[in-house]
């Protein structure tokens, strides 16, 4: 198994808390419904909390429950961290260092398990994680095309079409993007995502997946409900 061999997408985002998880669990929901093997990967996590007497971190559980493949939390976050914090500021407070090697060889390790990957990166998409290199430097690495998850807020034009020109920079395809809404109480929000979707068409050829509003529920099958199926079929080559 081999970087050329990967099949899925990596996720990033426009910032931190925009939906990433969301959004990764809703594709894996979305594969597994359409009989696709897949195993969601978020190398590196910070932040857990202790229940049943384990250190869990919630956005790793996520993935690892909404994957069509038995994982365990390890499998799916080999770096997890106990402070909820920049992740290598939070492996400096553990003595630990994040391996840029073992972050790839996790990822083709899965790839063995199942046919498509939902790797999920950390903050935003240049988040440093350790000397030398960041999550842009991994998600080039995989070389997998790129799902940018815009939060909807204040903000979020110029956010996406600075992280969008980032991937790009990197040699990256943008493969499209998703609408995820954070303030629903937004000021003109149907005019922000109408100039997202035209800028993002227009300078890097990008679709949107999907534009997901507030809901009540926020489980992968909910999500996956508001994600462009033809799109996504043609983003995964599923017929």
């Amino acid at each position: 198994m081999n970087v050329e061999t990967l099949r899925g997408c990596f996720v990033t985002g426009t910032d931190t808390e925009v939906g990433k998880t969301r959004i990764s669990a809703a594709l894996l929901h979305w594969l597994g419904e359409r009989g696709q093997r897949c195993a969601g990967y978020k190398p590196v996590a910070a932040g857990t909390e202790v229940i049943g007497g384990e250190d869990v971190n919630e956005d790793v559980r996520a993935l690892r429950d909404a994957s069509s493949v038995a994982l365990t939390d390890a499998d799916v976050g080999p770096f997890q961290f106990e402070a909820a914090c920049a992740p290598h500021i939070a492996a400096a407070l553990e003595g630990r260092t994040i391996e840029r090697a073992v972050l790839l060889q996790g990822a083709l390790a899965l790839a063995t398990h199942a046919e498509c990957l939902i790797v999920e990166g950390v903050g935003g998409f240049c988040v440093p994680l350790g000397r030398g290199f960041d999550s842009a430097d991994f998600a080039t690495d995989l070389g997998l095309p790129v799902v940018l998850v815009v939060g909807l807020r204040l903000g979020c034009i110029n956010h996406a079409l600075l992280t969008a020109a980032a991937i790009r920079a990197r040699g990256l395809r943008l493969a499209g993007w998703v609408a995820n809404t954070v303030d629903q109480g937004m000021l003109h929000l149907d005019d922000n995502f109408a100039t997202l979707r035209g800028e993002l068409r227009r300078r890097h050829h990008a679709p949107c997946l999907g534009m997901v509003p507030r809901l009540a529920s926020p489980d992968p099958a909910a999500v996956s409900a508001h994600l462009d199926d033809a799109a996504l079929r043609t983003l995964f080559g599923v017929a």
